[in-house]
């Protein structure tokens, strides 16, 4: 049976557009209370308004950190259960066949150690795999 792995895209997307804190957040609020026209306050409405939409931006913040760290463990899990199976990897544009020995996690990240006839291959990654077989 054979399987074939396909690389997560965009996994870091939102981290990077997203780097306002809480801290800079109320740095902002703070400053446009200050400066509002006494004669015209911030209606409470949009006031509570900001302050949920904040909320829902930290929230997605954190549910996307907590995606990457499943992701993470998906990634391990996976690796671990092809131990002692012989793969097929793309290797600078050739298919080479042979035994996955050994994982190395060392770097957050599965880097496979594959024997081959020919001697080893070292950190291979899980995209790099093209075929999986018994």
């Amino acid at each position: 049976m054979a399987i074939s792995f396909s690389p997560a895209v965009g996994s870091d997307t939102l981290s990077q557009s997203s780097n306002i804190g809480i801290q800079d957040f109320l740095k902002i609020l703070t400053a446009q209370l200050n400066n509002q026209d006494p004669l015209k306050p911030v209606d409470n409405q949009e006031f509570v308004a900001q302050i949920a939409q904040f909320a829902n931006l930290e929230q997605s913040r954190q549910l996307n950190v907590k995606i990457d760290e499943l992701v993470g463990v998906q990634s391990a899990v996976q690796s671990v259960g092809l131990m002692g199976r012989t793969v097929d990897v793309n290797q600078n544009g050739f298919l080479v066949s042979g035994k996955i020995t050994a994982i190395d996690m060392s770097s957050g990240t599965p880097a496979l150690t594959i024997t081959t006839s020919s001697g080893f291959l070292n950190n291979i990654t899980l995209s790099q795999i093209v075929t999986v077989r018994s």
